[in-house]
């Protein structure tokens, strides 16, 4: 059993701005999400636990491994595949992962040619291993990414924004790779897509402003909203005057109009109550912590 432990880390660039606030996380096995708005900290994070930077404060271990004084032992079991990532474009795929692997320590040539084989195959990128990367598109880039992180077989994954890019059936791909890969190893999925989280991830955390807003269990969070969330759909220039009667969670073109969710322990007339989905936990808590640092 693996086990990440993150202890009131934090972090604050030059300029003043504060990424990270006070973050304690205890994570395991499996799937964790961590679920927030674009700027939120989650890069910062992700760059910190893949040793890319050193917090201002606070403490990480690994299995017992202080990452922060650690970094070369921790990089041999971590995986990442960061927001942007780049490779040489001249280079094959097989290549590129050959490559990879050396750097990750696999030195038997007969291991190496078969990990590359299993997850290019994975990433549905095999029939294209001798093709340039420069050739790829995004989506094909994005799944490369995935199987360089997977190489070595790491202890730790991180994957920031992972799906980006990726059409329904890569995305469909990927998330059965992890969901396997997931099973002996920590994955942290970093991603502003609420879908992926509630699809895959046993465990989840949502951040926004640089601090830990909430910590829970996916479905735990949704089954706390059964009977509050309410669904209606309004006319464009109603919008304001809803939003200033009722606790607006969320709200979306419809049809020409708008479809607005509204959370409420009572019934709310013309609303009618819906099923809670992730979505509607995760606007709740990023507009009640905006609310509160605003003095709301």
């Amino acid at each position: 059993m693996n086990e990440l432990q993150i202890s009131n880390l934090s972090y604050t660039y030059r300029n003043g701005t504060q990424a990270l606030q006070n973050i304690n996380l205890s994570i395991g096995n499996g799937m964790f999400g961590l679920l927030g708005p674009n700027g939120a900290g989650k890069s910062t994070l992700m760059r910190i636990l893949a040793t890319l930077q050193e917090p201002c404060e606070g403490e990480l271990f690994f299995n017992g491994l202080d990452i922060n004084k650690d970094k070369t032992e921790m990089r041999k079991v971590l995986g990442y595949l960061p927001q942007e990532f780049d490779f040489y474009p001249k280079i094959s795929a097989w290549d590129m992962m050959d490559h990879f692997s050396v750097l990750k320590g696999i030195t038997n040539r007969i291991e190496r040619k078969k990990s590359i084989r299993y997850l290019l195959a994975k990433t549905n990128l095999y029939d294209v291993r001798h093709k340039k990367l420069g050739s790829f598109s995004g989506g094909m880039k994005q799944r490369f990414g995935i199987a360089q992180a997977l190489l070595g077989k790491p202890k730790l994954v991180i994957v920031d924004e992972p799906t980006a890019g990726l059409d329904p059936e890569e995305r469909y791909r990927f998330h059965n790779l992890l969901s396997e890969v997931g099973e002996m190893t920590i994955i942290i999925l970093s991603t502003h897509i609420v879908d992926d989280v509630k699809e895959l991830c046993s465990n989840m955390a949502i951040i926004d402003q640089g601090r830990v807003l909430l910590i829970d269990n996916p479905q735990n969070t949704i089954d706390q909203y059964i009977g509050k969330i309410k669904r209606r759909v309004i006319a464009k220039e109603a919008l304001e005057d809803y939003q200033n009667r009722f606790n607006i969670v969320s709200s979306r073109l419809y049809l020409g109009e708008i479809l607005i969710h509204a959370h409420s322990d009572e019934e709310i007339e013309g609303f009618s109550s819906i099923n809670p989905e992730l979505e509607d936990v995760y606007f709740l808590t990023i507009n009640r912590n905006r609310k509160e640092e605003n003095g709301g």
